[in-house]
């Protein structure tokens, strides 16, 4: 199993406009952070886990050829503002199946009613098979999918954990029930978005300790914000397994 990490970024991303920080200026490409996104690929099957504004870019950056279904995590714009960019591989393959909750379908199908269209579609849209997703597992590339129910401030919103690997994003709380899905993980993959505290997202602090709850193999900070540091500064002071994701990162399970 392959993972790309996309985009590592807040939903301003890295560069943030209008901000005189330090941390935008950098020379260091793992400095710049486009929107979070992450694909994983198996076998000859290609997820794609949130579609945002920089979409796109990211995909010819990282030379993607193929994606056979999405994962949405929710709704805010950062995570889903580049769904009209799927049109090429729509074209390709035909609809494109896309998973998430019924409130997120909801509103996608509210940004996006042409897309959710069913008659006098416009020639040109993309096309799109929505799928619902509640709280118990099902199966995408013949392989299992679990749902992780987590809390972004006050909103619930979705993890998925596939195989050894788990990715959450936006996230601020989750309930013991859910941490033990998450036990034995080779890779986890969870957002710090900064150093001081915020009322909807972990910072790093938090998430460094819910790696040392879950102890898996290795872990991975995504989402992150200019204000968590330089890359380079923030680096050295990580235990010995976690690391800061880059645009771009490729791990191998």
């Amino acid at each position: 199993m392959k993972i790309t990490f996309l985009g590592t970024g807040t939903s301003q991303g890295v560069p943030m406009l209008l901000s005189d920080d330090p941390v935008n200026f950098s020379d260091n490409l793992k400095d710049k952070r486009m929107r979070s996104s992450i694909v994983i690929e198996w076998n000859d099957f290609s997820c794609l886990i949130d579609c945002g504004a920089d979409f796109r870019t990211q995909i010819l950056a990282n030379n993607i050829k193929n994606i056979d279904a999405i994962l949405f995590t929710h709704e805010h714009s950062d995570h889903i503002a580049g769904l009209d960019d799927i049109r090429p591989f729509c074209y390709k393959k035909g609809a494109m199946p896309i998973y998430a909750m019924e409130r997120v379908l909801n509103s996608l199908s509210a940004r996006y009613a042409y897309i959710f269209e069913q008659e006098n579609r416009y020639p040109g849209a993309a096309s799109v098979l929505p799928v619902k997703v509640y709280s118990t597992p099902f199966k995408l590339g013949a392989k299992k999918i679990i749902p992780i129910d987590v809390l972004h401030g006050d909103l619930p919103i979705l993890g998925y954990r596939v195989s050894n690997l788990a990715y959450l994003t936006d996230v601020k709380y989750l309930e013991e029930s859910e941490l033990k899905k998450l036990q034995n993980l080779e890779v986890l993959v969870i957002n710090a978005l900064r150093i001081e505290t915020h009322p909807t997202h972990l910072n790093l602090e938090e998430a460094l300790e819910i790696v040392k709850k879950l102890q898996p193999k290795k872990a991975y900070f995504t989402h992150i914000s200019h204000r968590l540091g330089f890359h380079e500064q923030v680096s050295k002071f990580l235990p010995e397994n976690v690391y800061l994701a880059y645009d771009g990162l490729v791990v191998t399970l």
